[in-house]
């Protein structure tokens, strides 16, 4: 139980301020006289570089169920019902009352929140981040439960969208291909595990994009307490998820100890190779053996290789107890290789953590980093953190924050026309967690909500980015920012990030206050803007329509880099309307002029026990849907836009511009600018005639400067649009 704090903010009182500030420069001062503060500089630096001996830990090796061959389309499997309508509930690190009378009215404002508000119009700003190129509605609320666990990802043909009990698979324009299907349906040749009848939502979804195939996965059990808890999961045989097949697998959570429930599950996929070769889906969850006792926390590294063949897999795993975490849980492991290069022969997976501690108000300092080496040849080499309790590799040290949950709550954010709060999920890393190589510069990319001015609010997104270069953990943040858009009053939380091919970082979030209902938002930032801070301001995906019934928001939300440009950007969350939940789906990037929203159809996603056979019927058109975009090229044999590619042979005073050739076309004209507006040209380099190659050797150019360069295809009959465009910098010299 979570005790009340009585502290208030020093800024009632200017004395007490005062006399902190020379309080703790003169400690400060004191600690450097006697080399304290370098000396904790180097442990942090140090520990970087520790990793666990192959052959000291011991993993459990499980053999996963199955495979299982469904090789049915799935617009023609039948129908089996979800679980009964349920409220899922929501299990901490250390429980508290979801509600309490001794919550914070999230209205309120201490003296510093006021000057703040005062000021907030001269330090905001003005948002250059354009609107979404398209938004369209996702599933509603078809399991009669809340929260939604809105949840999705995108590949080059498809978006793949999943939520509690049941998932929908859409083409790109947002028509329906098929579903909404329940998992109790797509899982039910499991024989001998609750993934045939019990399903249970938490779901998650990867486009895996070295091998152009699809991962959906689920958690399943009869009941809790309870003595089977199953991870459900499934990946395609082909790249066309609707009607090319699947092989489903299923993991108990840990045998070892079956009363565990494996709650809040996230997977990430790493490839890095080498030997033995660093490649698996990697699962992570929190472990309950009832609604209020902690277990730990359970990682397992899953065959991936053996499961995209189809082939028999087993499971490395690792349980972590409550003493073993400490005050963290809810870890989540990095996903390479989604935008840029793909990670070095040999690197270690990375997971990350914060801590939820018992009490609220709590600032806290530390990302804690663990390294995971796995070896299904020989699994007992496999490793996760340090010795036997499996401690964090390294401790990074970033800006303090609060975790966003009070003494006696996590529903905290307020909204339009009711008291009723929103929960914030304040207490741990949200997913996904991005690793991206550049050239061989390596990061980790995260994010998390935390509240400002506490316990008064708002909350904030707060991110990261960790320069992991070499495997080695950094010492500290290379970037971090708290993300507010300068206190305007709207409380910001469920955030998700995503980093396109050049750098540039969008981060998708929830945003609500007392005179807006429930919203989906984005901000983000070019990679040459001042680090640190999400420059390009703030847009709006979808506005809000209605109040939320109930309290649960979330659990999370997914932004992703459409692997079909590397640049656009896809996000999902969900918004209330007529009290209930509804998911949206929208697209941005930095290159496109956003065009309006398009209409909520509201009932498309309502019952789902006609949502079945109408997606069966909906994918007759969805034929038609996608022939729209055939039957456009009536311009004939105009070109269409190329894709540009990123540069090679990049120099300090020069590189190589690739793009794919384009049918049709004789030629292609390249641009290059400084900007990514295209407004400071290169000299020579506006509209240059390059003849018809896929690449042009760009010269003359600044050491450590920012360039930007797209490209255009033509031929008798006209010139294509723009390509997308690819930033280059070049190095020193």
């Amino acid at each position: 139980m979570k005790k009340k704090s009585t502290s208030q903010s020093a800024f009632f009182n200017l004395r007490v301020l005062i006399a902190a500030v020379f309080g703790i420069t003169g400690i400060a001062l004191a600690l450097l006289a006697m080399g304290a503060f370098s000396s904790a500089f180097a442990q942090a630096k140090g520990a970087r570089n520790n990793q666990a001996v192959p052959g000291t830990q011991t993993p459990d090796v499980v053999q996963m169920v199955g495979p299982v061959r469904l090789d049915q389309d799935l617009r023609k499997l039948p129908y089996v019902a979800p679980k009964e309508e349920f409220e899922e509930r929501r299990l901490m690190r250390h429980p508290f009352p979801l509600a309490g009378s001794n919550a914070p009215a999230g209205s309120g404002a201490s003296g510093l929140a006021y000057v703040q508000k005062l000021l907030k119009n001269v330090w905001r700003p003005a948002p250059t981040m354009p609107g979404p190129l398209l938004t369209f509605e996702g599933i509603g609320d078809t399991c009669g439960c809340q929260p939604s666990d809105s949840e999705g990802d995108v590949g080059p043909n498809h978006y793949i969208e999943a939520i509690n009990l049941t998932f929908k698979i859409f083409d790109k324009s947002g028509n329906t291909l098929s579903g909404p299907t329940t998992y109790n349906s797509f899982f039910s040749g499991l024989t001998g595990t609750p993934c045939t009848t019990s399903n249970d939502g938490d779901p998650y979804v990867i486009y895996d994009v070295a091998a152009d195939r699809w991962l959906i996965s689920d958690f399943a059990f009869p009941s809790f307490p309870g003595a089977s808890f199953w991870q459900c999961i499934a990946v395609s045989q082909t790249n066309n998820p609707v009607s090319g097949g699947w092989f489903l697998y299923a993991v108990q959570v840990d045998p070892a100890n079956p009363t565990y429930l494996g709650d809040y599950p996230k997977f990430a996929l790493w490839n890095s190779g080498g030997s033995p070769a660093q490649n698996a889906y990697f699962l992570t969850m929190n472990l309950f053996s009832n609604n209020t006792t902690f277990n730990g926390v359970r990682a397992y590294a899953l065959d991936r290789a053996s499961m995209l063949a189809g082939g028999p897999a087993h499971a490395i795993g690792f349980t972590l107890s409550a003493t073993d975490v400490g005050a963290s849980y809810s870890f989540v492991a990095a996903t390479a290789a989604r935008a840029g290069d793909p990670p070095p022969a040999g690197r270690n997976e990375m997971v990350l953590a914060i801590d939820s501690p018992s009490t609220g108000g709590v600032t806290l300092t530390q990302v804690h980093a663990r390294s995971f080496h796995v070896d299904f040849a020989t699994p007992a080499n496999s490793v996760f953190g340090l010795g036997p309790t499996h401690q964090p590799n390294a401790e990074i040290t970033v800006n303090g924050f609060v975790d966003a949950f009070t003494n006696t709550t996590s529903d905290l954010v307020p909204q339009q026309g009711t008291s009723t709060k929103l929960d914030t999920l304040g207490d741990k890393i949200m997913t996904p967690v991005v690793y991206q190589n550049h050239g061989g510069t390596e990061s980790l990319w995260a994010d998390q909500t935390v509240m400002e001015n506490y316990p008064n609010g708002p909350t904030a997104v707060r991110w990261y980015q960790f320069d992991v270069t070499g495997g080695n953990f950094p010492a500290t943040a290379l970037q971090q920012q708290s993300w507010d858009n300068t206190i305007d009053g709207l409380w910001r939380w469920m955030p998700s990030i995503a980093v396109d091919q050049s750098g540039n970082t969008v981060i998708g979030y929830s945003t609500s206050n007392t005179t807006i209902f429930p919203s989906i938002r984005y901000a983000g930032r070019l990679a040459a803007d001042p680090p640190s801070n999400l420059a390009q301001g703030e847009a709006i995906m979808f506005a809000g329509v209605s109040r939320f019934n109930g309290n649960r928001w979330g659990d999370y939300t997914r932004t992703e880099v459409d692997p079909s440009d590397g640049m656009s950007f896809w996000h999902i969350n969900q918004y209330a309307q007529n009290g209930d939940w509804h998911t949206r789906i929208g697209k941005f990037n930095f290159q496109g002029v956003g065009g309006s929203p398009t209409p909520t159809p509201t009932p498309t996603a309502t019952p789902i026990a006609t949502a079945t056979p109408t997606a069966t019927a909906t994918a007759t058109p969805t034929a038609t849907a996608t022939a729209t975009p055939t039957a456009t090229p009536t311009p004939a044999a105009t070109p269409a836009a190329p894709r540009a590619l990123k540069a090679t042979n990049v120099t300090a005073s020069s590189f190589t511009a690739n793009w794919r050739s384009v049918t049709g076309a004789t030629g292609y004209r390249l641009d290059v600018a400084t900007d990514s507006s295209f407004v400071n040209y290169v000299p020579g380099y506006q509209d240059l005639d390059v003849g018809n190659t896929t690449s042009h050797n760009v010269t003359g150019l600044q050491a450590r400067t920012i360039y930007y360069y797209r490209v255009r295809a033509y031929n008798g009959n006209g010139t294509s649009p723009n390509s997308n465009v690819v930033q280059v910098r070049t190095p020193r010299h």
